[in-house]
């Protein structure tokens, strides 16, 4: 018997909950399989500087944050399965044409392909995230949808790790290999349930121009903001090889960040459930500063295996914490607007922090590293103190 003022798991651990879970899980298998290399793929096997490895992920990052601004409009007013199929098979057509590439400009098209559908899939599947679902359990929701796609970034690795030491250490097999799971996402797509819409009524008609909250706008323009300093996460990856780990040590080193992303979704979900969504997610930016200081100041390698943890726990405490703390504060007819909106500004400032980090790194990226994580500290007393965007 459930206890009293806690919802039971049936109450919120839905068909669609499951479905879209295994649906992430193998898209993220596919991706992470990729990601963790492609920075030395486009470094080392195709010869591009270190400010294209910012530029591709900023650019993609960029593309990805104007589709989820319009995804989330159309979220709120059209159907969302289809929707969501045409973000995974975006997703797997960029995927396919990593792996054939042979210049630096056609895995930026590729990665734009794919951060595309990202955009277009991410704000109709967390509103297919909640369909029949008690509100009271959004942290645990988004926290377990999160643990299961991490789980697909460490599975994703692992096999790539296995069968890069298999393949005699060549890289492009790994990129035909991440094709195989992202088109499985797109068929188990077929299995999220939506019901047929409503027949419209001039209040849904009107429902777009309800305003948000000014708490909301404060927290989206506050997130917003960190974004700036938040870069791309191949720049880290990028900064482990460049002190000293090998490529195989570079994954392994993701697939340990990814564990812990994974193991800690659900748990932090849950936390920021019972206490303040903003202490939860000061703790996350608390991780994040370990992990950037330590990432500019150190030049051991070993340290990359202490300090990408942290940074995982950042993800853990701040993913889908943030979308349910946008989420609290949506208006009643616009979820997906809101959704779209805070995913789509905070996608944005990827673009931007990827470029000047890029053109900053100057063979070693500690100055971006040093400026990011002493903001991350700051922005975490910020939310520890204040009532900032108060949930």
């Amino acid at each position: 018997m459930p206890t009293a003022g806690v919802p039971s798991t049936h109450s919120w651990l839905t068909r669609n909950v499951r479905v879209l879970s295994g649906v992430s899980l193998l898209q993220d298998a596919a991706s992470e399989m990729l990601y963790p290399v492609l920075p030395i793929f486009l470094t080392v096997t195709l010869g591009a500087p270190a400010a294209v490895v910012g530029a591709v992920e900023g650019a993609a990052e960029g593309v990805a944050a104007l589709a989820r601004l319009i995804a989330g409009r159309f979220a709120d007013r059209s159907r969302k399965r289809p929707l969501i199929a045409a973000g995974y098979g975006l997703a797997a057509l960029g995927k396919l044409l990593i792996a054939v590439a042979f210049t630096w400009p056609l895995v930026l098209a590729a990665r734009c392909i794919d951060r595309l559908g990202k955009g277009i899939r991410g704000t109709p599947r967390d509103a297919l995230l909640m369909v029949d679902a008690d509100p009271a359990a959004r942290g645990r929701i988004f926290g377990v949808h999160r643990a299961a796609d991490t789980a697909g970034a460490v599975l994703g690795p692992a096999v790539g790790l296995l069968l890069y030491e298999l393949m005699g250490h060549h890289i492009r097999p790994l990129l035909v290999v991440a094709v195989v799971p992202a088109v499985l996402s797109v068929l188990l797509v077929r299995a999220v349930h939506e019901a047929a819409p409503a027949p419209a009524t001039p209040r849904a008609k009107d429902v777009g121009v309800e305003p948000f909250s000014s708490r909301l706008r404060v927290l989206i323009a506050t997130l917003t903001l960190f974004g700036l300093v938040n870069f791309p996460d191949a720049l880290l990856l990028l900064r482990a090889h460049e002190i000293g780990c090998s490529t195989g040590a570079v994954i392994g080193a993701y697939i340990l960040y990814n564990a812990v992303y994974a193991a800690a979704a659900y748990p932090a979900g849950a936390l920021a459930d019972r206490f303040p969504r903003r202490l939860v997610f000061a703790t996350g930016l608390v991780f994040f500063a370990v992990g950037y200081l330590g990432l500019g100041l150190t030049h051991e390698p070993a340290a990359v295996f202490v300090l990408l943890p942290f940074y995982g726990g950042f993800a853990a405490c701040t993913d889908g914490v943030g979308k349910a703390w946008v989420a609290d504060l949506a208006p009643a007819g616009r979820p997906g607007g809101a959704q779209g909106v805070y995913q789509g500004l905070t996608g944005a400032t990827v673009l931007v922090s990827g470029l000047w980090a890029g053109l900053a790194w100057n063979g070693s990226g500690t100055v971006p590293l040093l400026i990011s994580g002493a903001a991350a500290a700051a922005l975490a007393v910020v939310f520890a103190t204040s009532n900032l965007g108060a949930d």
